[in-house]
Order: structure tokens, then sequence, then C-alpha cells
């Protein structure tokens, strides 16, 4: 038949355009109007929420440069460990197989169980970490008072989470490198050091772009771990200090019922994603030249 083809693909592109585009869509209308939850729609407003939230807000500033901070702390080493360590299980090494199956247990572990062990591990008069750090002589760390701190203990919550998944990913791509370049580079008297860096790491660049643009996506869309974090509170500490965008999004729509702005925090999200998306592209493409 003719058109079968489109017949076999339709069911997905039909529950898309109800269940992902249509929601999208009204979530735009609705972030251009004082929507509330009771009131429903009450007032058109146009671009009055967007205005208010790129040059008025600063609780929304500050709630960006939260997701940068963390962003930053969490996203760079988490790729650098995760690549190492795929180089590392692309050896060959005694119980291989066992260490390439552990790395994705973080991954697998629910994220309530993962925010009870690192609350305790970070509890400020009992925690684990507090306990290290009186031994060696200073002084116990309110590691939810803190910006730096808070960041800091975020960012391992994510790091712990992500980098076995990161780490599959690379070594999949590894596996797919011909093992003849290491023996033509091995030849040569090239060390293991300089094929890392002259054979994997070039070999690797569309799949560390791919995992830079879905880190950045995660990064920015950062919610569960800080909110866990913070015993279920979407305030982000007393002063608002690993608030994240999500976190504000989700703050303006459920906390203060007022949807329109929640929707409009949604829309920013998403331009500030695709923005710093394209900053990675263009970045790696730079890199890429240059080698």
């Amino acid at each position: 038949m003719r058109y079968s083809p489109y017949l076999y693909v339709a069911p997905f592109f039909v529950l898309f355009a109800i269940f992902g585009l249509f929601p999208v869509i009204y979530t735009l209308w609705i972030s251009l109007h004082d929507w509330t939850l009771l009131g429903g729609q009450e007032a058109f407003v146009g671009l009055d929420n967007y205005a208010y939230l790129l040059f008025e807000d600063t609780r929304f500033y500050n709630a960006l440069f939260n997701t940068l901070g963390m962003f930053v702390l969490a996203t760079v080493p988490q790729l650098l460990i995760a690549l190492l360590l795929a180089d590392l299980l692309n050896r060959r090494i005694r119980f291989r197989g066992f260490f390439r199956v552990s790395v994705i247990f973080p991954y697998v572990t629910s994220v309530a169980a993962t925010a009870l062990v690192f609350g305790q591990l970070f509890g400020r008069d009992y925690g684990l970490i507090n306990y290290v750090i009186e031994l060696v002589g200073l002084p116990p760390v309110n590691w939810q008072s803190g910006r730096l701190a808070s960041w800091s203990a975020v960012s391992i919550m994510v790091d712990w989470r992500w980098i076995g998944y990161n780490t599959l990913i690379y070594l999949a791509a590894m596996q797919a490198i011909p093992k003849d370049l290491y023996e033509a580079a091995a030849i040569d008297g090239a060390s293991r050091m300089r094929q890392f860096w002259q054979i994997t790491i070039p070999m690797l660049q569309p799949t560390i772009l791919f995992t830079v643009i879905i880190s950045t996506i995660g990064g920015m869309q950062l919610f569960t771990e800080p909110v866990m974090f913070g015993g279920g509170d979407y305030d982000g500490g007393s002063q608002a200090e690993f608030q994240t965008i999500a976190m504000y999004m989700f703050s303006e729509a459920f906390g203060r019922q007022d949807y329109g702005y929640g929707s409009a925090v949604a829309w920013i999200i998403f331009v500030v994603i695709i923005l710093f998306s394209l900053i990675n592209v263009l970045f790696v493409q730079r890199i890429r030249s240059a080698v």
C-alpha cells in the first residue's frame, strides 16, 4: 500500500501531538496570561510576565546563577571522570565485566534513596563528611547554608549518579574504534597516553558532543537532587543558596499558584537550554577544526 508507512508511524505522531506538542504550546499561551489555579484564565497580560522576569526579578537571576554554578561544578568533573573510567574499562583488566556492570548501579538506584544517603553524609551535626573534616582539625561545614558548600554537595550527588551512565556511553564508542589504529601507533612507539589523546579523543568527538549536550540539558533542568537535598523544599535553602531555575519555576507555579508566571519561567529555561546547547556545538566544532 502506498500510504502504509505513514500509517505505521502515525500512532507516535498522534500521541506526541496530544501529550507532547499540545501541552508545550498551551504552556506558551498560559504564560501570556495572569493564570491561577482557582481563578483560571483571569487576564491577558501579553509579555508582561517575561518583561518582569528578565528585567526586574532578582530571584530568577539568583536561581540562574545557582544553576550555572552547579552545572559547571557537576558537568566538567563528571565527563572527565567518565572518560577516564571508560578508557580504564576498555583495557584488559581483571574482573572487567564486573566493573562494567557496577558503574551503572548508581544510575538505577532510586533518587530518593540516593538523597537519603547523601543527606546523612552531608549532615551538619552527625554527617560522616563533617566527622572526617573534624578529624583533620577543620571546623564542620553547614552544607545547606553556604552557596559553595551546597553547590558542592549537590554536584557530588549529580556526579555520583551520572558518571556511570556517561562511562558506558564512552565505553561503547571506544569499542567501535578500530584496533588497527592502536596497533599501528604502538608499533610507531606511541605511549598509552599519547594514543589516548591522539586517537581516542579525536575519534570520540561526536560522542563527547552528544554527552555535553545531554549534560547541558540535564544541568539546566536540575531539580530532583537539590530538592531532595533541601528536604523537599523548593526554596533551596534559607537564602535560596541552591535554588535552581527549575525549582523556582515549581515554586512560582505550585507554591504561589501563579501558573502564568511559572509558564514564563519554563519557556525561559527552554531558551537557555537552546542557547547553551548551541554554544557547546560551536565550541566543540572549533576544537575539532583546531585539531
